[in-house]
């Protein structure tokens, strides 16, 4: 967290929400970046660029344009989501049952299940506000502009792995593979519990020269990554545990077990039949010799 890393500022971010502004208000940006000696790239570390770093440009603009920014202190990708407030939360204390303690009983008040609106993936002849929801480039980005101010962010697998090889070869260093920046989840095939899992995204952002604002330069249109995360996860200890010897070995001793009572029913089923004929084999050998006549002894 201790090393610089190189990475555009706030003003590409800017430069691009300003590309089809006025001409004039372009030149007044120029010129406002000039003053503040704001160039297209700077050294930050990873912790800066992730939680916030002072930044002059933003706080000339909350100064003047108070609404404009969201950011009303330092300027990062997760700036405003560390340590943020997302609602209420109930939990049990477990006063009445330790076992119940700090697990989450409502959020917001609500204790039901949220349902997304039934608008959620509508396209634009449903839900007009869904129509070019996604003004993507190549293929393999997803535009999440409209979820971070406009600014022109996408997201995609890492090195942009499974997107157009020209997303790759456009900057250097990157070396997609699927063992490394693949997407995964193990569910299991019966149940359908999610058993290991590892979550790979990147995030970036789209580049380029704007005309007008001098400091964007000669920069070719190019989505330059900042950053990549994963999350991943998997099923242990007790829970695991647990899930085995109810889901995979109980149902394999009743798989055997059945063979076994079926076996079992036939032996007791045979048991009385046999002592049957033997009962009657018996029987009729008895009459047979009290009929037969006394044999007679010569003198």
């Amino acid at each position: 967290m201790a090393s610089s890393l190189p990475c555009p500022r706030a003003l590409q971010g800017a430069a691009m929400m300003m590309e089809n502004k006025p001409m004039s208000l372009k030149l007044i940006m120029t010129l406002a970046f000039s003053t503040l000696g704001e160039r297209a790239f700077m050294n930050r570390t990873v912790g800066e660029i992730m939680w916030g770093y002072e930044d002059p440009l933003v706080h000339l603009v909350n100064k003047y344009l108070p609404n404009m920014f969201p950011f009303k202190g330092k300027f990062g990708l997760f700036a405003e989501l560390n340590n943020s407030n997302s609602g209420l939360f109930t939990v049990f204390t477990g006063v009445k049952d330790f076992s119940r303690i700090h697990l989450v009983d409502k959020w917001n008040g609500l204790s039901k299940r949220f349902v997304a609106p039934s608008t959620l993936f509508a396209n634009g002849s449903t839900y007009p506000p869904n129509e070019g929801f996604c003004p993507c480039l190549e293929s393999g980005i997803q535009n999440i502009s409209t979820c971070r101010f406009n600014a022109p962010l996408f997201l995609s697998h890492p090195h942009f792995y499974n997107a157009d090889p020209m997303l790759a070869e456009a900057v250097l260093g990157l070396h997609p593979n699927p063992e490394e920046h693949s997407l995964f989840l193990d569910v299991h095939p019966v149940t359908g519990i999610p058993m290991n899992c590892s979550v790979k995204l990147q995030l970036s952002l789209y580049v380029k020269a704007i005309k007008g604002i001098g400091q964007t330069g000669k920069i070719e249109p190019v989505v330059l990554p900042l950053m990549w995360f994963e999350e991943s996860g998997a099923m242990e200890g007790e829970p695991l545990q647990t899930f085995y010897t109810q889901l995979v070995l109980v149902p394999s001793v009743l798989h055997y077990a059945q063979y076994v009572l079926v076996g079992l029913g036939c032996v007791l089923l045979f048991i009385p039949i046999i002592h049957q004929i033997r009962s009657q084999v018996g029987g009729g050998w008895r009459e047979a010799r009290a009929e037969r006549p006394p044999a007679r002894l010569s003198g």
